[in-house]
């Protein structure tokens, strides 16, 4: 092989393998000890969920794991993200509750597997799915004193059971999405909103930026006791991975110009600017002012830097125009239609998500010269329009997102390659279709086809291309040290 030809791969040790969360797709919710998240019965409200599903079966991979990793070890991925039940391991949540010995030994005998089978286990320890006794005992994310601690001591518990063999932890997945989802739109469980018709309680303009700040804090004391007790004998990485897409411009107004960095300030600065630059925005603060929480001195202190990598989930990029009463994106408004009435690009089964490559590599060139961190990518994908429709045979030719996943290993490649920016992981969401919150299971983001009927599942034509991308984009291992 010549130079040229290694020098325009991916390093040997980047990491790619697919992604998902607990809750989407474990189902057996009521069985061997674990307790009830806030998911349970949210997802059970009618009306909560699109098609009026909810997660007690998902795609049955707290049953069928075996049969997974298997499906991973074919398609050769190098990791595998997932996350942990903090309910299945901690049914009552709190830290004096007690540890449920038999979801320590579900989730260790799945890291051993994936280890036995060579691929690198990616934990995340918190996927949206708080326990359900938590949020009734003191509410939750809205009770600073008391969440952290628990979370802290959940974090200890996984670190002690799993860290001898897992290198790679994340904190928390999206905590926009945590704050403004759950507590702001009440789209998310628990559902709290000003919105009366969607929720008895909850205030829209105080709870999001309380719960943020929660979750920074739990995040932060979290890698604190990491660092302190288990990093030197582990000799883990752990950081936190935030929500964020790529915000444009819609035309060269400096009003407009100013306004998709206000985007950008709100859905990544609130928690990348404290944990990585030690502050809020300047615009969150101008924009909330009271009702932004401040950190002591001493938080600040744990806060900034409590982050070894910046953990990036990205699906879409949006053209942003000054203006609009939404506080939870900047007061700024979203579209995907150019000024000439043309769109972005292909638009995804989900109203928020066209595919645009280029937005891609500039927001890996924004963050790596924000936070000079090195990015691990760990969501980033596509959901075909009405795919819950097709036969399966046509569901499997998924050309939208074989499409997209061109697009997007290309701007990767090139943001590597050409750009300099220290990119070392990349985790396609995700590996099974399955249980996608709010949607139910109508919006399918897998490149693995499940038929919920059977639990049957089959690989896609995106499974395909990436597999066989990676496979020939990535140098190979036995390189010589130079």
């Amino acid at each position: 092989m010549t130079s040229a030809e290694v020098a325009n791969k991916l390093p040997n040790d980047f990491i790619w393998g697919f992604a998902t969360a607990s809750f989407q797709i474990e189902g057996s919710t009521n069985v061997e000890g674990r307790g009830k998240s806030i998911w349970d019965d949210f997802s059970k409200q009618p009306g909560k969920t699109m098609d009026g599903k909810d997660g007690d079966v998902a795609t049955d991979s707290y049953r069928l794991w075996r049969e997974d990793i298997a499906l991973l070890s074919k398609y050769g991925v190098k990791s595998y993200r997932f996350s942990l039940s903090w309910s299945r391991i901690i049914p009552l949540g709190g830290r004096n509750d007690p540890v449920n010995p038999e979801g320590i030994a579900f989730y260790s005998n799945f890291i051993d597997a994936l280890l036995e089978n060579g691929i690198i286990p990616f934990v995340t320890l918190y996927h949206w799915d708080l326990p359900q006794v938590l949020h009734d005992r003191y509410g939750g994310w809205l009770n600073k004193n008391e969440v952290v601690q628990d979370y802290v001591r959940y974090a200890q518990v996984c670190f002690r059971a799993f860290g001898d063999r897992v290198k790679h932890w994340l904190t928390m997945n999206e905590p926009w999405c945590i704050s403004i989802l759950g507590y702001g739109r009440g789209v998310f469980a628990p559902g709290r909103s000003s919105d009366r018709d969607r929720s008895p309680e909850g205030d829209s303009s105080t709870e999001p930026w309380i719960v943020g700040h929660s979750v920074i804090l739990s995040h932060a004391y979290a890698v604190k006791i990491y660092r302190e007790e288990f990093k030197a004998a582990q000799g883990g990485q752990i950081g936190i991975t935030l929500n964020g897409d790529w915000a444009m411009p819609y035309d060269d107004n400096p009003k407009n110009v100013e306004a998709a960095q206000h985007a950008l300030d709100v859905a990544i600065g609130w928690f990348a600017d404290p944990i990585y630059l030690g502050h809020y925005p300047d615009y969150m603060k101008q924009m909330l002012r009271e009702r932004l929480p401040e950190f002591t001195p001493a938080e600040l202190a744990v806060v900034k830097g409590s982050s070894d990598f910046y953990g990036m989930n990205t699906y879409t990029t949006n053209l942003c125009r000054d203006g609009g009463d939404d506080e939870f994106q900047g007061l700024v408004e979203y579209t995907f239609i150019r000024p000439d009435g043309t769109q972005l690009g292909t638009q995804a089964h989900c109203a928020w998500l066209q595919d645009y490559p280029q937005g891609f590599r500039h927001l890996l060139n924004y963050i790596w010269k924000r936070y000079m961190l090195p990015i691990y990518v760990t969501e980033n994908g596509f959901a075909v329009k009405d795919e819950h429709l097709k036969p399966i045979e046509e569901a499997l030719q998924d050309k939208d997102r074989v499409n997209y996943f061109k697009g997007v290993t290309a701007s990767l490649k090139a943001a590597v390659l050409e750009d300099g920016v220290d990119v070392r992981a990349y985790f396609p969401w995700s590996f099974v279709d399955n249980f996608e919150w709010a949607d139910g299971y109508i919006t399918r983001f897998g490149v693995t086809y499940v038929d919920y009927e059977t639990q049957q599942r089959y690989p896609k034509n995106s499974a395909k291309f990436l597999v066989k991308w990676f496979g020939e984009n990535i140098e190979a291992g036995d390189k010589k040290p130079q």
